[in-house]
């Protein structure tokens, strides 16, 4: 993919309104994608430099482009208020319109939420990889209960016969 992604770079490389870039989430960029919630590699994020969303594109050179073409483009945000729909317009004004404190505690309620969603995956993902391993053993108990009871030996046996069950010619 990086191939295909420095030749998307290269062909927005000077825009006034997109930008295709890459940061190094190991090194300098680090703090930067723990605020914008890079989690895994290679992630691609798009939009609003403020509320990045997550690509779930495809990732060939002919994908990329055209997810760019059709969405790189300026967007409905606080900056670009112009560009938004009117109850978008209501939503971004009524924040403006809350305290400091009060959008604080706002953004907050909703980290939350976000947080709980991750906590609540990641149990259930646990409770499968526990099942997932009480299965196996169950199935390595079986396996290993069912060789013992001569399973081997028997084919075995079968094996030393003569095939048609006769040695005549």
């Amino acid at each position: 993919m990086k191939p295909d992604w420095d030749k998307l770079m290269g062909e927005y490389a000077g825009s006034a309104t997109q930008l295709v870039a890459d940061v190094d989430c190991t090194a300098d960029g680090k703090s930067l994608c723990e605020t914008v919630g890079v989690r895994g590699y290679p992630t691609i994020k798009w939009g609003d430099p403020s509320d990045l969303q997550d690509y779930q594109g495809g990732r060939t050179y002919d994908d990329l482009k055209k997810f760019a073409e059709e969405n790189l483009k300026p967007m409905c945000s606080v900056k670009n208020i112009d560009l938004c729909d009117d109850a978008k317009k209501a939503d971004i004004k009524k924040y403006q319109d809350m305290s400091a404190e009060d959008l604080d505690a706002a953004i907050a309620t909703e980290e939350k939420k976000l947080e709980d969603a991750e906590a609540e995956f990641k149990a259930a993902v646990q409770e499968l990889q526990d099942k997932y391993s009480s299965l196996s053993s169950e199935k390595d108990a079986k396996i290993a209960e069912v060789k013992a009871s001569g399973l081997g030996l028997m084919k075995a046996v079968k094996n030393s016969k003569p095939a048609g069950g006769s040695d005549e010619l």
